[in-house]
Formats: structure tokens, sequence, C-alpha cells
């Protein structure tokens, strides 16, 4: 019978992030991808694993993505979410919820649970009821951080690097070969109410084959959806182009044809490991035959 090497990585958003961030987010990464790592090396899933380095990230309030969301022009918070299976191609998404905690186990039962694959707004709040996913109020999402963040906004009214934290995802392969992929945000600091961004997106936000491999994409939403990043990654792949080759080649597209800023991660079907960035910075972290890898810097 094949058994894989299972493999995971991380990461916890490309953006210009700040000096006196950088411990912390190196921190939160290596606390995510151990935990994913803790169900891979018992045997667990790569879904199982990528949902649980998620939820952990979900929970840190340095992150962009659950507790720690950035806020809107109104002041409010809306988290989108996206998870696939590669053994079957699956896929759950959610997109502009308010008061889920943890996203990415709400798309899951999008996933698992409905024929469907985006559910938004009210009608995934109503999935989160029912399929009793933790609620948590606007005030307990948001951070001081994030006040700070609209209030500088607001004053400029402009986008840039030093605003919004961007996303967090997670890319694993488990014993049995299968892969998966999970992406989840608060959006970008000051945008637009009913504003969605490339993370619920399949083939934007993330995607997973495990003809291929999978990929998870942090960076500018809108220029990730044009050039559909996580999709082009996996096409170069299909060329025969290693997964890091591949990684860094969609970047350069994206940031020629559309002038477009981001990073992702990304694996191959065989385990090997691809990450790249086009912003000021993006942290991650991987482990694989148990050794933990984690940086911030090109």
């Amino acid at each position: 019978m094949y058994m894989a090497k299972p493999v995971i990585v991380v990461h916890g958003g490309a953006w210009g992030i700040p000096d006196e961030q950088v411990d912390e987010n190196i921190k939160g990464v290596e606390k995510a991808v151990r935990e994913g790592w803790k169900i891979l090396k018992t045997g667990g899933s790569a879904l199982d694993a990528v949902v649980a380095a998620v939820n952990s990230m979900e929970d840190n309030p340095i992150f962009d993505a659950g507790i720690g969301s950035v806020l809107t022009t109104d002041g409010t918070v809306e988290m989108d979410a996206l998870i696939m299976d590669g053994n079957t191609l699956n896929a759950g998404a959610v997109a502009g919820l308010r008061d889920v905690r943890y996203p990415i186990k709400l798309a899951r039962h999008v996933m698992e649970d409905t024929p469907h694959v985006l559910m938004i707004g009210d009608g995934a709040n109503r999935l989160a009821d029912e399929f009793k996913v933790e609620r948590i109020t606007q005030d307990e999402l948001v951070t001081e951080d994030a006040r700070k963040g609209l209030k500088e906004w607001l004053k400029d009214q402009k986008f840039g690097e030093t605003f919004g934290h961007e996303t967090v995802g997670a890319v694993a392969l488990d014993a049995d070969g299968n892969i998966a992929t999970a992406t989840s945000t608060g959006g970008v600091t000051g945008k637009r109410v009913g504003r969605v961004g490339d993370v619920p997106i399949i083939g934007s936000g993330g995607y997973a084959d495990n003809r291929v491999g999978a990929v998870s994409t942090t960076g500018h939403g809108e220029s990730i959806l044009k050039v559909n990043l996580s999709k082009l990654v996996l096409n170069y792949m299909e060329t025969g182009m290693s997964v890091q080759i591949a990684t860094e080649k969609a970047l350069g597209y994206m940031a020629v044809r559309v002038n477009g800023n981001g990073g992702l991660i990304a694996i191959d079907k065989d385990g090997n490991i691809g990450h790249g960035f086009t912003t000021k910075r993006m942290v991650w972290a991987s482990i694989k035959d148990d050794d933990l890898e984690s940086g911030i810097n090109a």
C-alpha cells in the first residue's frame, strides 16, 4: 500500500508586516503548523490538518482572520473562507460572515453537508446555526489594532501594504496521498461593505487536486481574482514546472499583467514545497519529516 510522506505549509499573510510584529507573526504560524502536524503525524487527514492550522490562526489576533479581522468603511467585520479536498475536488466556501468564530469550519460544512459550494451573508449565517458553528460578537472579533487601522485609513482614504493583515491559509498532504487547502480572511481595512475578494473563489483563494498539488494565496484580492492565481500555479505545474518555479512564474505574471502584489504557499502531489511573494513580507511555516521551517523575508 502506498504511503506518502505527510507535509503541511501555512501562511499568515503577505503584506508590509511591521518590524515590531515580526516575532509574533512567526510564533503564530509556527504554532499553527504544529497544530496541523499533530494530526498528520498520527495518520490524520489533510482536511483535518488544514482546518486545525487555520483555526489556530483564526484564534490569534495578530492575523486577519476570525479574531483580528479588519474593518469595513462602516466599522464592521466581513469574513470569507474556502476549503477544498484534492481527492474529490469537493469544495466549500463562505463570504460576508459577520459573527462566526471559525469561518473555515463553516466552509467545511458547506462542502460536506450541503450540495452547494459557496454560501454568503444571511444564508451562511443560518447554516452556522444549523450546524452549531460557534458565533461570536463583533466586539470580540475586533482588536484595537483593527480600529486604529480603520481610523488611519479613513484619514488617508487609500489602500496600501500597511492596511489589513491579509489572509491566512494552509496546504497539506497526508499519508494516504490526499491533498487539501484552506484559506480564511477578515478582508482588507476600509473595504466597501459587501466587497468579496479572492479568498472564497475556487481557483483564486485556493485550489487542491491530488493529481497536481494545492495552493493557498494571499495579497491583493482583486488582482488574484483576475488571474485565478491558485489555478494558474497548478496549470504551470501541469506543464512540468517544479512547484517553486510555478509559484514564482505565477506571481510574476500577476505583477506584470495586472500590476498586483501577493504571495502564496503550494505543494505538489509528492510533497515538494513552494512559497513566494511580491509584497514586502510574507510569514510562513512548514513541517516535513518532523523538521519545522519558517520565515518572513525573501
